[in-house]
């Protein structure tokens, strides 16, 4: 136990009282010295570095290049992603991929290049390998979109994991985008990134350090084409970004750069390349398509903090009906496991939680509870007591299994990355009447209430039968955890799509359900980092998130509380909470409430819309939430434009980001645009002002786009804007049968003028070329 140990206790004893602060001591003691048995210090270490190539052996997709003093494995996949693993390392097995990677290009062939060197040419990718281990990406047209330099190994003498570093260097103009949830995002600037999940604000890092979701994913933006590199390895790791500079007149480009640096594990990774849709495209096929939500979970979501249970459940739930606010689900906070009923759900504030789910649902409210993965270690308990006769929680190198602290106790925790244990737990999701569940506290850092990291880095894991310990388990801990949820609801209730989002999770999460990304910074800062969080998730393939609505750093403002509801009501997940000192939006005033009832009235409208793009999501892996850069990644003004957004392709979305705006300058892409308030047309590319009071946001649509929208009488309606004179527009429109696995219709428009008026055909094969059977209702044609 060091001083940051000692302090960060007595801390916890001053705050908290003495018996949770000897608890914390107590667990810091034995994760120390569980750390000092388990890992050997590492002593000398010894450099090395590829050397020159002796022989290369070509096979299907690429092949291998062996070099003096390590061999490289280059292989292009038919989805025409790039695969490439240094000292045997090959794709499989992987946390990130859902099942078996994609079978290799028969086409791509490993061939002799210039200078010694070798390489593979695919039909949207050249991949080439310098003499001693340089790895360049060029597009079909030779262009290089990034060069991996040689990496680095050093390699304790006595023997253990290699520590490695790979540097990349990238186009001059290019921009970095991605490495999960990032409050300084979405657009990452120099600086160092660590890979290591953590609680918020902890850690290295700019703009606050890592939050809960540190991903290895890099989306890179330039004027010669977009890619995505992923280093698939979940070992505690920095990134340091470095923007290049072109040169003026006739002076140098200076390269962008990444410099990868790992503690372990394998050194592997895969590259895509194309425009942003078609990267995120392959990368779906890859890691699997987007959970797909039930309708009802793109509405208005409430949790109240505090431990008022079914009273306070009903009192926020009748305060929503009082005030006319849309509400389709309550959250519960985490609390202990059931030990009665051997449930992941806390019963014991909510001893009739199957009577008031019932209850809620017939007014048209979900339940959902929070589940965290700390188990009471209480002889007893259902939960603990079942865990230790299946052998099922993480024990340290010594064989004894890890305790925690918490508030009430000891907690021990269940080793997700056992697919054993998985099944078990899975089991624990059989609660009556919830519609679903989110996982709080999961972050690795933070499964306690103590703030301590609770498993030491020597803890062992099952890793699905490789066996390692905590230093690779950390940061897939929570993607098991999801994992094990999901797969349970699916044998549960095979009739219903399940309902999950994760505090926490790594690359691959989304095919198991949304995240919740952390709190993000209180205050305004905390508004604009929900944005950058959102944005950059749907860039690493996770389109379904949304941060809680007013952030947790104490009450905010009434005009803070109504700009983060307004950006929120057009992001995937929008959550609101009350209770331990957020206020309702009632309790604001009535000018907020009437503010903040039509930001949900709205939400409600557009519910449709966002059932149409979380079906597109799953199709195609297209974030919902995207960059206004998503469809001209050359235009350089909008790859720096950060405070607005589209959601999806039909609206462009400028919310308020500075306490006391009233307009604010909005920067349009090509083509024509509606603002939707007012119905005036603005052509792009340009910037704008428009007014922004305190009742709305500026939100425009695009010429031609059909979207389809909650009519007045609840039934689904096409809300059509005029193309501009000469052009065509269209939409695709998903019509949600449910919240079961059955197909959803799919319905395909066409829009076009026809003299002063609009004409709006079916696309698909049903009733091609005749009119809608839906209401439409045009806009862009003057007044309403």
């Amino acid at each position: 136990m060091d001083g940051r140990d000692l302090v960060r206790s007595v801390r916890s004893v001053g705050s908290t009282g003495a018996a949770r602060g000897v608890r914390t001591v107590r667990a810091a003691w034995r994760r120390r010295r569980a750390d000092a048995t388990g890992l050997p210090p590492r002593g000398a270490e010894r450099a090395r570095t590829p050397g020159s190539v002796r022989e290369v052996e070509p096979g299907p997709g690429g092949g291998v290049v062996r070099f003096g003093r390590s061999e490289l494995r280059i292989r292009v996949a038919v989805n025409g992603a790039v695969f490439w693993g240094w000292d045997g390392a090959v794709p499989e097995p992987s946390y990130a991929l859902a099942g078996r990677c994609p079978d290799p290009d028969p086409r791509a062939v490993l061939e002799p290049d210039t200078d010694g060197g070798w390489r593979v040419v695919a039909e949207r990718v050249t991949v080439a390998v310098s003499w001693n281990g340089a790895v360049e990406v060029l597009t079909p047209g030779g262009v290089v979109l990034r060069r991996e330099l040689p990496p680095r190994w050093w390699e304790p003498v006595a023997g253990g994991p290699a520590r490695w570093m790979q540097r990349s260097e990238v186009r001059a103009d290019a921009r970095f985008f991605g490495l999960g949830g990032r409050v300084s995002g979405p657009r990452l600037r120099d600086g160092t990134y660590r890979l290591w999940s953590t609680g918020p604000g902890r850690g290295p890092g700019p703009g606050g350090g890592p939050l809960p979701l540190a991903m290895p994913v890099q989306l890179v933006v330039a004027d010669a084409g977009t890619h995505l590199a992923f280093h698939d390895c979940s070992w505690d790791g920095t990134v340091t970004l470095r923007e290049g500079a072109e040169g003026a007149g006739s002076g140098h480009d200076r390269a962008g750069t990444s410099e990868v640096r790992m503690e372990g594990g394998p050194l592997r990774c895969w590259v895509m390349v194309g425009t942003p849709a078609r990267v995120l495209l392959a990368w779906a096929s890859l890691t699997g398509p987007p959970a797909l939500p039930p309708a009802w979970a793109l509405g208005h979501h409430h949790v109240r903090r505090g431990d008022g249970g079914e009273r306070e459940v009903r009192r926020a739930v009748a305060g929503h009906r009082e005030h006319g606010l849309p509400l389709d689900a309550v959250h519960l906070e985490s609390g202990r496991h059931d030990a009665r009923r051997g449930s992941a759900v806390d019963r014991e504030r909510l001893p009739g939680l199957p009577a008031l789910a019932g209850e809620l649902r017939r007014d048209g409210v979900r339940l959902v509870p929070a589940v965290g993965p700390a188990v009471p270690a209480e002889d007893g308990h259902a939960v603990y007591e079942a865990g230790a006769a299946r052998d099922a929680f993480v024990r340290d190198a010594s064989g004894a299994v890890v305790r925690g602290a918490s508030r009430s106790g000891d907690v021990v925790f269940p080793d997700f990355t056992h697919p054993r244990v998985r099944a078990w737990w899975g089991g624990l999701y059989a609660e009556r009447g919830v519609a679903g569940f989110w996982h709080g506290a999961n972050e690795p850092a933070l499964f306690t209430s103590s703030g301590e990291p609770p498993l030491p880095r020597s803890a062992r894991h099952a890793l699905d039968g490789r066996e390692g310990d905590h230093r690779e388990a950390h940061n897939v801990y929570a993607l098991c955890m999801v994992r094990a949820a999901h797969e349970g609801l699916r044998a549960l209730r095979p009739e219903e799509r399940p309902f999950l989002f994760s505090r926490s999770g790594w690359a691959g999460v989304q095919r198991y359900g949304g995240t919740l990304p952390g709190e993000a910074a209180a205050g305004w800062p905390g508004l604009r980092a929900s944005l950058a969080l959102v944005l950059g998730l749907g860039l690493c393939g996770v389109p379904y998130a949304g941060p809680d609505v007013g952030g947790t750093g104490g009450t905010p403002s009434p005009e803070l509380y109504l700009r983060w509801l307004q950006l929120g009501a057009h992001l995937p997940l929008l959550r609101t909470r009350a209770g331990a000192g957020c206020r309702e939006p009632w309790e604001f005033g009535a000018e907020v409430l009437a503010h903040a009832r039509a930001a949900l009235v709205e939400r409600r409208r557009l519910r449709p819309y966002l059932v149409t793009l979380a079906h597109l999501a799953r199709r195609t892996g297209t974030p919902c939430v995207r960059p206004l850069w998503w469809s001209a990644p050359e235009d350089r003004a909008l790859r720096d434009c950060e405070d607005a957004f589209l959601l999806g392709n039909g609206l462009l979305v400028a919310p308020v980001l500075v306490a006391g705006a009233e307009r604010r300058t909005v920067r349009l892409p090509g083509g024509r645009w509606y603002e939707t308030a007012t119905g005036r047309a603005f052509d792009g590319p340009g910037r704008t002002v428009v007014d922004a009071p305190l009742d709305r946001i500026p939100v425009f649509a695009r010429a031609g786009a059909v979207l389809p929208v909650r009519g007045e009488d609840g039934g689904l309606e096409l809300e059509v804007w005029a193309p501009a004179p000469g052009q065509r527009g269209g939409g695709t429109v998903v019509v949600d049968a449910g919240a079961g696995g059955e197909e959803p219709g799919v319905e395909r428009y066409a829009v076009r003028r026809a003299g002063s008026r609009v004409v709006v055909e079916r696309e698909d094969g049903h009733g091609a070329g005749r009119g809608p059977s839906r209401p439409v209702r045009v806009r862009g044609l003057g007044p309403d």
